[in-house]
């Protein structure tokens, strides 16, 4: 039999800022974008503000109204990355079989440890220990043996549970749950299922399995098997390698259309996606633009190119180039969204052209830049042309 433990976090973005500023800790702490650049949402709250009601998505005005004195915060993802992957270096001490499925949450298979590290149970409170101890983050953790069962233990108590199921619990701690809480059934899947009689998960698991595939495919027939504790997925330390494609986009604060305003804009989420490329060591053939206007309309044009990139400057480029071949510039825009795809690895090998001296000086200055903000933070060094807009 496999040990399998499952490692979450609690209220992780908030943890983070606690963790950073312990005069927070034990305070209502909430992370949450600027209501005026229309990012005016709960990102995570704080358990302290949670038992005042405070919810993730729910709107800022909702948020003060309920937990008028606590602190707010904007989200900082260069701090949760840097958390993340100190949080992953630990889990990996223990054991290779390490499976990172979110930023704050990861599976471990500690089979056979026993002998060198004790028992999964021993493992999992040494690590949560050692999670709170060095970096300041409260954890939950899930014991089982399986991935499956393993998350479905680690919800079971936040924030600081410690929590084991074993397949002869399932009858007696799953199925009396609500069928929503079953990891797999989202928002869109609980209702129909309600529509079939199945409000619990032990109803789910006493459903006809054919009656579930005819109604859902190959869908239901795993749902069924959930519900019956049955997962043999391995923990796959590579499940998260193959990335498909790197984007970012922002709403902004007001709408645009003046070209030098779309320009700053294009630069700007160039600049983020070309980092994010080279940072995970990727190349792009395909840059895609996302447009929404003012009437809540989106278009989405790409362009393939002939040579992978990963540099900001060829993304800025052939975004502009998309913009102004695909948009009509009276259209006021609402949201902008650039995205790289079809990416490769350098490794895979790329045609270099011969006397293209002008293009490798770019990409070394860009490689001088990137060790520069790795070392120093993204705003050591700006471009001039963006200098001045985080303050507009």
């Amino acid at each position: 039999m496999r040990h399998i433990i499952h490692v979450d976090m609690n209220a992780f973005f908030a943890s983070c800022h606690q963790a950073e500023n312990p005069a927070w800790k034990g305070k209502q702490l909430l992370v949450a974008g600027d209501p005026q650049k229309r990012h005016g949402i709960i990102l995570t709250a704080s358990y302290e503000a949670r038992r005042c009601g405070v919810k993730t998505a729910m709107a800022v005005w909702q948020a003060r109204k309920l937990c008028p004195h606590a602190i707010f915060v904007p989200p900082d993802h260069r701090l949760y990355l840097d958390y993340s992957f100190r949080i992953l270096e630990i889990l990996r001490s223990y054991t290779p079989l390490v499976e990172p499925f979110s930023i704050d949450e990861a599976w471990l298979d500690v089979s056979g440890c026993e002998r060198l590290l004790g028992t999964a149970a021993d493992i999992g409170r040494d690590l949560q220990f050692r999670i709170e101890q060095e970096l300041n983050i409260p954890s939950s953790i899930g014991i089982s043996c399986n991935k499956f069962l393993a998350k479905m233990a680690s919800e079971r108590r936040k924030p600081r549970g410690f929590t084991e199921i074993r397949p002869e619990d399932v009858p007696a701690v799953l199925w009396p749950l609500p069928v929503g809480e079953l990891v797999g059934v989202g928002r869109k899947m609980a209702p129909k299922l309600a529509e079939m009689g199945v409000e619990t998960i032990g109803q789910l698991a006493a459903m006809p399995v054919r009656l579930l595939e005819s109604r859902f495919g190959v869908i239901g027939e795993a749902l069924h098997r959930l519900a019956h504790g049955r997962d043999d997925s391995p923990v796959d330390p590579a499940a998260l390698d193959d990335v498909k494609s790197v984007g970012h986009s922002i709403t902004l604060p007001a709408d645009i259309n003046n070209p030098e305003d779309v320009a700053a804009v294009l630069l700007d989420l160039s600049e983020r996606v070309g980092r994010r490329l080279r940072h995970g060591d990727y190349m792009s053939r395909t840059i895609t633009l996302t447009v929404k206007d003012h009437n809540f309309v989106t278009t989405t044009r790409s362009r393939t190119l002939t040579e992978p990139t990963s540099l900001t400057d060829v993304i800025y480029q052939t975004a502009r180039e998309i913009y102004h071949r695909s948009f009509e510039p009276w259209r006021k825009v609402r949201l902008l969204g650039i995205s790289a795809s079809n990416l490769s690895k350098p490794e895979n090998g790329h045609q270099l052209r011969l006397f293209d001296s002008g293009g490798e000086r770019l990409n070394l200055l860009t490689k001088a830049v990137d060790r520069v903000r790795d070392r120093f933070g993204e705003d050591a060094l700006m471009r001039a042309r963006l200098y001045g807009k985080e303050e507009e």
